[in-house]
């Protein structure tokens, strides 16, 4: 007769007392006042950045070109149709994607092997470590303008100087003066953003450099092991992490690139990227749809590139904190 007061007993909810369940609203109170101060800077970020995209990815379906304001309209997914198919077009988006790749191997190469250099103790090392990073710090136009009027300029520029010294040594005055902006537009683009850019990829690389576990390299080389096999089989495999955070970084920024290729070669002689066709289309054209249309592309493009990016940084961290 007890068996069933028991099977009640024992299948009986457990009681919550008064101060546990008094807790709970505390504890989501208390999150709640924590994030308060950041609900300002949420919604200047959404008013800031995400209406704007709202905005423009609504233009993107349309017929709206200034030239002629009667002509407005939905046009649905022709002005992303005619991106795929105008020639011009597609041709800023080849550039986008040589120039993109060109430089970010070129500079990460170059940053790999100025990180091992600075990984190195030498007297020095910290005034070397700051010269090297400043070509990152200098703005994108500035250093646009040093290319272009410091080095590159054909009657006083430092490379085609430096030419006429050579020439001069051995006793020649017939040295090369060739106008690099018109002989190798992309080349010399390519040559102001690697210079900008390996600063960067060096500061990422070194750092990975200096999480590596000395007690395993000085281990290897106890055992015999040369400085070829300890970069091989050691310092590369724990660098591959951060090798891919900075190609994709590095990818993130250089697609989105303007700077350059606005200043050096003003999108001419084949050097226009997809972000220059966004102005070309919009101020020169002032085709506002198609130009929506484009600046689209180049943020889905960019957030594609981000998202690995992110997924690199959190693999990252959570190698570090286990």
């Amino acid at each position: 007769m007890s068996t069933p007061s028991i099977i009640g007993q024992r299948h009986a909810p457990p009681a919550v007392s008064g101060s546990a369940a008094s807790r709970a609203p505390r504890r989501q109170r208390g999150a709640w006042a924590r994030r308060a101060p950041l609900l300002p800077a949420l919604v200047f970020m959404i008013v800031v950045t995400q209406l704007p995209f709202v905005g423009t990815l609504v233009i993107s379906f349309m017929r709206w070109n200034a030239l002629d304001p009667s002509d407005k309209g939905f046009t649905g997914f022709d002005n992303y149709k005619e991106e795929f198919t105008d020639p011009q077009l597609r041709s800023a988006l080849t550039t986008t994607v040589v120039l993109t790749v060109t430089v970010v191997l070129v500079s990460l190469v170059l940053g790999l092997g100025l990180a091992l250099l600075m990984d190195r103790k030498f007297p020095g090392r910290g005034a070397v470590r700051t010269l090297l990073i400043t070509p990152f710090l200098v703005v994108p136009v500035a250093s646009a303008l040093l290319w272009k009027h410091a080095l590159y300029n054909a009657t006083y520029g430092f490379i085609n100087g430096s030419l006429t010294w050579i020439w001069s040594v051995f006793g020649s005055d017939n040295a090369p003066q060739p106008d690099w902006l018109s002989t190798s537009p992309k080349l010399a683009v390519e040559a102001s953003l690697i210079w900008q850019w390996t600063p960067f990829m060096m500061l990422i690389l070194l750092a990975g450099l200096q999480s590596r576990p000395t007690d395993v390299v000085e281990a290897a080389r106890v055992d015999g092991a040369g400085n070829w096999d300890i970069f091989r089989y050691l310092t590369f495999p724990h660098l591959r992490r951060y090798l891919e955070l900075a190609a994709l970084l590095g990818t993130v920024y250089v697609v989105q690139n303007f700077d350059a290729v606005f200043t050096l070669t003003s999108g001419g002689l084949g050097t226009a990227n997809l972000p220059y066709a966004v102005y070309s289309t919009f101020y020169e054209a002032h085709d506002y749809g198609q130009a929506s249309a484009e600046g689209v592309i180049v943020v889905i493009l960019s957030i594609i590139v981000a998202t690995f990016a992110l997924r690199s940084v959190s693999s990252l961290l959570r190698e570090e904190t286990h």
